[in-house]
């Protein structure tokens, strides 16, 4: 048995790929969902780890039993640990194990993406950091980073501590020339651009030097409980560094010793390289969402960052639809045939949304030549009424894509927990 429970509730692109991540360096957990919690199993381990998604949509899963659950874990001596999401679920906003608040959308950089140094205090998650020596730069230019301090930030949100007595671990630095800020390529508008300029256009703060100094990964305690809450993706396939730090937080906060760390790729799963589905219902989910990411591969609407990230034009839904294609993707990896409840009506229904959101992607590329439009405004009647009808009216999960994406993910979650070597 596991010392540290995995929330999976909530988390689906990102919690899959902590999955992934973490069985590839062979650091042991349980998956649980928010039943389990209300039900009390927290008390059969050491820690308590929740990844990325909406903080939002993970309380409300949780609910006021579950809510009170964490906290009492917490206070009588269980540790917390979340990235992103995870950690705004942390935040006084949310279960409240911190006085940390998130600050507005407004006041923060809100699209930033990709590689980022970090300035980072002594502190056991770090070790070992200095002598991994084969994390590289990876920039075909020079590069002034310290290569072992460089992790990846996926669309963070940023912290307000009003705690005196909360460590921060670590505080933004450089962004490196490689990462995003909305569609804008750092290294491009540092070098021929003005991020004055853009974030005039784009009415948003742009400029990752407005990250510099902010907290990024912070320590606390809540009773006898630590709390750690890190806006870095530390479970970013393939990050070397993001590997040695998670290895150690397994060992601080979840009492588990790992002697080395060592990559399996065959636990990551890139969109090229899985052949066909031996199981006919999840092949055709896949080809689903397949087609809708091919569209926008032609008409120039995303392209590929990671094997499980897309990044995105402007004035779409990216993020969602990449996690759909990347959920059905380990649905074909499953070979076993088997009657599943309301499987054709998940899959007229997938089929449908696939229908309305080509359409969706075609009209937003119309009106991206016409003018500036986001994922909440668009003067065209007709991409307004089908956003609602496949996204609802904010920016969190809702229409049509969460009721597939729930029954997906259902689906998955059995899978994972009945056959966990199968991925």
């Amino acid at each position: 048995m596991s010392n540290v429970a995995f929330l999976w509730d909530e988390s689906f692109l990102w919690g899959l790929m902590a999955y992934k991540t973490l069985k590839a360096l062979g650091l042991s957990f349980e998956l649980i969902r928010s039943e389990d919690i209300r039900k009390g199993c927290l008390k059969n381990y050491r820690m308590l780890f929740v990844p990325g998604g909406w903080a939002s949509n993970k309380l409300r899963s949780l609910g006021i039993e579950g809510i009170e659950e964490i906290r009492r874990f917490v206070l009588r001596g269980g540790n917390y640990f979340g990235i992103c999401g995870g950690a705004g679920l942390a935040t006084i906003e949310g279960v409240g194990l911190l006085n940390i608040e998130r600050k507005p959308t407004k006041q923060r950089v809100p699209s930033f993406s990709g590689r980022i140094e970090l300035n980072i205090e002594n502190h056991y998650i770090w070790k070992g950091l200095d002598s991994n020596i084969d994390s590289k730069c990876r920039i075909q230019d020079s590069c002034d980073a310290d290569p072992s301090r460089i992790f990846y930030a996926w669309w963070p949100s940023q912290f307000v501590v009003n705690d005196k007595d909360i460590n921060v671990v670590a505080t933004f630095g450089n962004a490196l020339p490689d990462a995003f800020s909305s569609d804008l390529n750092v290294g491009d508008v540092m070098e021929k651009g003005s991020w004055e300029e853009f974030e005039n256009f784009y009415g948003i703060n742009l400029n990752p030097e407005r990250l510099k100094g902010e907290p990024a990964v912070v320590e606390g305690r809540y009773g006898d409980g630590r709390v750690l809450l890190s806006l870095i993706h530390f479970d970013t396939p393939g990050d070397e560094n993001g590997a040695v730090v998670l290895k150690n937080i397994w060992e601080y906060l979840g009492d588990t010793e790992h002697s080395r760390i060592e990559y399996n790729p065959t636990c990551f799963i890139h969109q090229e390289s899985v052949q066909s589905s031996k199981n006919h219902y999840f092949q055709t989910l896949h080809d689903c969402s397949s087609s809708i990411i091919d569209f926008g591969l032609r008409n120039f609407l995303w392209f590929w960052r990671t094997p499980m990230l897309l990044q995105w034009r402007r004035g779409v839904r990216g993020l969602e639809y990449c996690t759909l294609y990347i959920m059905t993707k380990e649905l074909t990896a499953l070979t076993e045939q088997e009657t599943l409840q309301q499987q054709d009506l998940l899959l007229k229904d997938f089929t449908l949304f696939k229908e309305k959101a080509l359409l969706l992607l075609m009209l937003e590329r119309t009106d991206m030549q016409k003018g500036m439009i986001t994922y909440e405004h668009s003067d065209n009647p007709d991409i307004k009424t089908l956003r609602v009808e496949l996204f609802g009216n904010s920016k969190s999960y809702g229409g049509k894509f969460k009721q597939i994406l729930d029954k997906i993910d259902q689906i998955l979650y059995k899978k994972l927990i009945s056959a966990p070597e199968r991925i």
